[in-house]
């Protein structure tokens, strides 16, 4: 029931304390694309003392292969992240690679033609593949779109792949314009629609909009728990409702995920 992954540099120690503190979900120390290659070493120092620490965080290493990426997996063998993302995912045989070499879930990120088209061998390639997702930016350089809608097939692509794989449904890629909540909003709003839940965010203040797009609606959760109250009545495997509307197995899947996002928003109302 992640709905924010704040990305926070792995060179900006005062940046993770703050990030950790902070209203996100979950954090996300990255040693990849927000790190310069002369700040790499430091990043790394920094993330391994933020999990010696106790901190629950994520860590996006480099890509696999790449001197930074080897060094990355190196340096995290043994350490005890809450998951790694791993970018630039094409080949199932590597990600087998870096799961067994660092022995924490890892989340596969698709950001090529050829990472798309091979997003179930992806999903599906070790037992510690806990999510996948895509890379919006460098996907459409690779496939030389302007975003936006030219995406809409890959987004499906990875939105099937994950659920056939029984894996969670993927987390949005992040929206750059920071300062554009009311696009954030609706593409967030979208990307629910569409099958995603949870968005990738650069900023504390994108955090907000991120979390309302995933509240459950009221109206909704009214729906399902009628729906449920009724299901030991039916007695039946489908059946008509009260107002009409057939409701099947399916039918009964979604009201049982309406209610799981509905009491986890409970939850953390009662925590903060």
């Amino acid at each position: 029931m992640i709905r924010s992954w704040l990305y926070v540099p792995g060179d900006r120690p005062d940046r993770i304390t703050k990030a950790l503190a902070g209203p996100a979900d979950a954090v996300i120390i990255d040693l990849e694309d927000a790190v310069a290659a002369a700040a790499k070493d430091d990043a790394r120092r920094n993330t391994l003392a933020a999990l010696d620490d106790g901190a629950t965080a994520f860590v996006r290493i480099n890509a696999p292969g790449t001197p930074a990426g080897e060094a990355d997996i190196a340096a995290l063998a043994g350490s005890t992240p809450a998951g790694v993302r791993v970018p630039k995912c094409e080949d199932p045989g590597e990600l087998r690679r870096v799961a067994d070499a660092l022995g924490v879930p890892v989340y596969p990120v698709l950001e090529s033609a050829l990472g798309v088209e091979n997003a179930l061998v992806i999903a599906t390639a070790h037992p510690l593949v806990a999510g996948i997702s895509l890379g919006e930016a460098d996907l459409a350089a690779d496939l030389r779109v302007a975003g936006g809608d030219a995406l809409t097939w890959p987004r499906s692509r990875v939105v099937v792949a994950a659920r056939a794989a029984g894996l969670p449904s993927p987390v949005q890629s992040v929206w750059t314009a920071v300062r554009d909540l009311d696009g954030l909003r609706a593409s967030t709003e979208a990307g629910r629609r569409a099958g995603f839940f949870g968005r990738s965010v650069i900023h504390p203040a994108q955090i907000p909009v991120v979390h309302q797009a995933f509240a459950p609606d009221p109206a909704e959760t009214a729906w399902a728990s009628e729906l449920l109250d009724r299901l030991s009545e039916a007695g039946t495997a489908a059946w008509i409702d009260h107002n009409g509307q057939f409701v099947d197995a399916a039918i009964v899947a979604r009201a049982r995920w309406v209610l799981a996002l509905a009491e986890a928003e409970e939850k953390e109302g009662q925590h903060s």
